[in-house]
């Protein structure tokens, strides 16, 4: 399984580049590692949840793990669960 670890701001300074290293692991299992993510801002959130959307209709394995407090602070005040984010948004 690869790992990617994110950066510790997801906005839009970093949409562009993460996209790109997110999609160059398709085709097989992923961790995005979160451990470090001090602000997760919408734009970052949009593209984790299409990333495991994609993941999801390959059938491959997506997970975001390690996650910081912080990250799971930010997904709570977006309404979602970790549980919610790995399978793009839906319980």
């Amino acid at each position: 399984m690869s790992v990617l670890p994110l950066p510790s701001r997801l906005d839009l300074s970093v949409a562009q580049s993460l996209t790109r290293d997110i999609l160059s692991m398709r085709g097989g299992p992923v961790t995005l590692d979160a451990s470090g993510v001090t602000y997760l801002g919408g734009l970052g959130l949009q593209l984790l949840l299409a990333a495991a959307r994609q993941w999801r209709q390959d059938g491959q394995d997506f997970a975001v793990l390690p996650r910081s407090g912080e990250f799971d602070g930010a997904l709570a005040l977006f309404g979602l669960s970790p549980d919610a984010l790995m399978n793009g948004g839906s319980e």
